[in-house]
């Protein structure tokens, strides 16, 4: 089942200012994701990914599109789609002077719980998210951690079928991200339809069963992270050379020619090389630079990521887009 089937999703902004200027920030990107699913949205800054979170969540009404979210309308019934789903921002939602137990009670209260019912949920989110220590500690005495747990569960008040998170890991540390990475997988397996934002590689690989890759409001590669890298290539070695002149353009040429080669990205820092069996042709590679008169300062094999997808169709790496 499809929770969310949205598609044409469009946003423009208007800068203010003595010489504003029109941002396209969501141009024509279609959203499926499924209930048991956790879908994530990779990008860097200013690609479009909260806009596009936010419009699901009717929180910014699209410019063009149209589709469902949590089995309603979008445009033509938002509180039915609110009714459906939870959402989690990047600056959470939680009340800093009041403790986690209150945030709690008055997020059910709101959702139309009696006071009964509302203690009941509130105990029960402690519980999952183990938050029986702290939950009588105001949040704002409390770690991004632990904060960040408690906007979760403030999300999930309403057992909503559609979670929205927009990148929920952002300041964490390590081990807080890998718990907090358990907890969504946790929601995953309870058939909740996971949909996030992230700009972290490791994070879209390790825990996004699909990945939507946007840059410039718009999707330049879908698919499972593994399906993504494995059309890439198995191997990127990159070599650290001056590809200089008609001697450049030659190693260039020789190298695509390779046995097992997909494509050849020369740079100005050197050559990358996507490729089948890395260590079988490193040799050949080596020696073929060499030939031509090129020095190599340094040598790396590496198995394809998610930045060399990225790079692929943008020209740029992940890592530095921001």
């Amino acid at each position: 089942m499809k929770n969310v089937d949205v598609s044409g999703l469009r946003k423009t902004y208007r800068t203010r200012g003595r010489s504003p200027v029109t941002v396209e920030a969501v141009r024509g990107i279609d959203v499926q994701a499924e209930s048991g699913s956790i879908v994530g949205i990779l990008g860097p800054n200013g690609a479009g990914k909260s806009t596009t979170l936010r419009m699901l969540a009717t929180l910014t009404r699209p410019d063009a599109g149209a589709g469902t979210v949590a089995g309603h309308d979008l445009l033509a019934d938002p509180e039915g789609v609110r009714s459906g789903l939870g959402y989690v921002g990047q600056n959470g939602g939680a009340d800093e002077t009041c403790d986690t137990w209150a945030n709690l009670v008055f997020a059910a209260r709101l959702g139309g719980m009696s006071r009964t019912e509302a203690a009941g949920r509130a105990a029960d989110l402690i519980e999952t998210f183990e938050l029986g220590p702290i939950a009588r500690r105001p949040v704002r005495t409390l770690s991004g951690g632990q904060k960040r747990r408690v906007c979760l569960a403030l999300g999930l008040v309403r057992r909503p079928a559609v979670l929205l998170l927009d990148e929920p890991t952002t300041g964490l540390d390590p081990q807080n991200r890998a718990n907090l990475w358990e907890h969504i997988r946790m929601l995953r397996d309870q058939d909740t339809c996971v949909l996030l934002s992230t700009h972290y590689l490791d994070e879209a690989d390790a825990l996004c069963d699909r990945l939507m890759i946007i840059d410039g409001g718009a999707v330049v590669a879908e698919g499972a992270p593994s399906i993504l890298k494995q059309s890439m290539a198995a191997d990127v070695i990159t070599l650290g050379t001056q590809l200089v002149g008609t001697a450049g353009a030659e190693i260039t040429r020789l190298a695509r020619e390779l046995p097992g080669v997909r494509s050849v990205q020369p740079g100005a820092d050197g050559l990358r090389v996507y490729l089948d069996d890395g260590e079988r042709t490193l040799a050949q590679l080596i020696d073929l630079t060499r030939a031509n008169g090129a020095s190599i300062s340094t040598i790396s094999l590496d198995r394809a990521s998610l930045d060399d997808v990225f790079l692929a169709k943008t020209g740029r790496s992940l890592r530095d887009a921001d």
